[in-house]
């Protein structure tokens, strides 16, 4: 008896960017920076996702200011993205954003066949509302767990300790890692911080789970991180320093 040509379905892969869109990121080109490095990323997270069939990646984004609203609510495949400019005002309502990323990372909306998702915290500031309380919520929900959570501070002003406590425990040793907050003191580190994120990344993120392996248990401080969590790619060397700015101080 033939067997009908039946596709199997590729599984989702969401890439949600937080956004500070406060009154200081209208300073110094901060906001136009992030629109266009955002906007520039797009082509090679799109080829990215074509080179890995298996997996369906979807971008979504929330901004915060007096208030945290979706950007981008409605999961879009990346092909399809036209990216709108984020405009910048207020204040810095950061756990609030982390409340509606928990909301869409409950099971359902998520799908149970869905990869890992990506996590990028952007911000230049500190956060005037309740963080820890949503970022508490955050982290009960397995998939906020699983999820790759990256963080990148645009200029000195930035909350490090903050931003640290979304990405998870800091990692022992010297040395660059991408699980410490990238910092970015112009449009150039920001453009390639987040390049690194929409590709690097996303393409880890889509590997197939027969060719991810396990962390070992050393490197996985809480109980949670199981072998759903991704190894995260190399900082590409000199370019992609988290200690060492590319360029002149701008922010």
């Amino acid at each position: 008896m033939a067997f009908p040509n039946v596709r199997l379905s590729n599984r989702p892969l969401h890439f949600i960017y937080l956004c500070d869109c406060s009154g200081s990121m209208a300073a110094q080109g901060k906001m136009q920076a992030l629109n266009q490095a955002i906007r520039q990323s797009l082509p090679g997270m799109a080829e990215v996702a074509r080179q890995n069939p298996e997996a369906r990646v979807l971008v979504r984004a929330v901004r915060f200011a007096d208030q945290a609203a979706w950007h981008l609510a409605e999961p879009t495949p990346v092909q399809q993205l036209q990216w709108r400019d984020l405009e910048a005002g207020g204040i810095t309502a950061m756990g609030e954003a982390l409340n509606l990323v928990a909301e869409v990372l409950q099971s359902p909306p998520m799908e149970e066949r869905a990869l890992p998702p990506v996590l990028v915290l952007i911000s230049d500031g500190q956060p005037t509302d309740d963080f820890d309380a949503g970022l508490a919520r955050l982290m009960r929900l397995p998939w906020a767990q699983k999820a790759v959570r990256l963080a990148i501070a645009m200029g000195h002003d930035a909350d490090l300790e903050v931003l640290q406590q979304f990405i998870g425990p800091e990692p022992s040793g010297a040395g660059k890692s991408p699980r410490r907050p990238l910092q970015a003191s112009n449009a150039t580190t920001l453009a390639q911080y987040i390049q690194w994120a929409s590709t690097a990344v996303v393409g880890a993120a889509s590997m197939p789970a027969s060719r991810v392996t396990p962390a070992p248990a050393a490197d996985r401080p809480n109980p949670s991180d199981s072998v759903g969590n991704i190894p995260l790619p190399d900082l590409p060397p000199t370019l992609l320093d988290p200690s060492v700015d590319v360029g002149p101080l701008v922010w």
